[in-house]
């Protein structure tokens, strides 16, 4: 179901656990069935639609949007803001609020799991701006580990790159991608996060992509990284097509 589109696997997993879904005929209750493609899969009664080959998608989040497909605060998600002629897409992980930067979307629901699991121990790196003097002194708990609130950190990789008046950055290196993390693990000691720009999420960069614009990962590049084929992107880039908000 993930694969043809129809729900993330979790959403899946719901629909099931609804009474949605019937397998040749027959309401199933449990996702632990293993189906073949003769088998005849029903969502409220409509036939599912053969699986989507897989494809992924990277987009300059800009500072601002959430990362959910709606926000019970009102707020613009960047759903809004994705060009009208994407597919239907999940986030692989989230940025918060305020972070900016690298984010992979894709059409595949087991993609995204797979890929969010630390233990595919695929390296997020970041550039962060805080406020303060930071020293190596400081900064070594964050490289041996830390506890937030009885929550343990794994080590990061952390860089002092530049001392800039009041701020400093940082080039911060982790492999989980818990709840604002390095906000969190840089205020324990003593520092303030006042912009987060994530540049890289395993072998895949940032790179030069503009704000706000989406641009497909080849079909080669998801057979060398994910071992996976994928179709060749219709286009290379695209760009925000949506009236501006008000």
């Amino acid at each position: 179901m993930a694969r043809a589109g129809a729900a993330s696997r979790r959403g899946a997993e719901q629909m099931i656990a609804d009474g949605r879904v019937r397998v040749n005929g027959k309401t199933i209750t449990s996702p632990a069935l293993n189906v073949t493609g003769s088998d005849r899969i029903e969502i409220d009664g409509q036939a599912l639609a053969a699986a989507e080959p897989t494809r992924l998608w990277l987009y300059h989040k800009p500072s601002g949007l959430v990362t959910t497909a709606r926000d019970e605060k009102g707020r613009a998600t960047i759903f809004d803001e994705l060009p009208e002629d994407l597919p239907r897409v999940m986030p692989v992980g989230r940025l918060d609020l305020t972070s900016e930067g690298l984010l992979l979307l894709t059409n595949d629901g087991e993609i995204k799991r797979k890929l969010e699991l630390p233990s595919t121990g695929w390296s997020r790196k970041y550039r962060v701006r805080v406020k303060g003097t930071p020293d190596e002194a400081m900064l070594e708990p964050l490289r041996k580990g830390i506890s937030v609130d009885g929550e343990n950190f794994q080590p990061m990789t952390v860089t002092l790159d530049r001392q800039q008046g009041a701020n400093a950055w940082l080039t911060i290196s982790l492999r989980e991608g818990r709840n604002r993390e390095i906000r969190r693990a840089a205020e324990a000691v003593g520092l303030t996060v006042n912009r987060l720009i994530r540049v890289s999420y395993g072998p895949f960069r940032l790179g030069d992509l503009r704000m706000g614009a989406v641009e497909e990962v080849k079909a080669r590049v998801l057979r060398d990284q994910l071992g996976l084929p994928g179709p060749e992107p219709q286009k290379k880039r695209s760009t925000r097509k949506r009236a501006p908000r008000n």
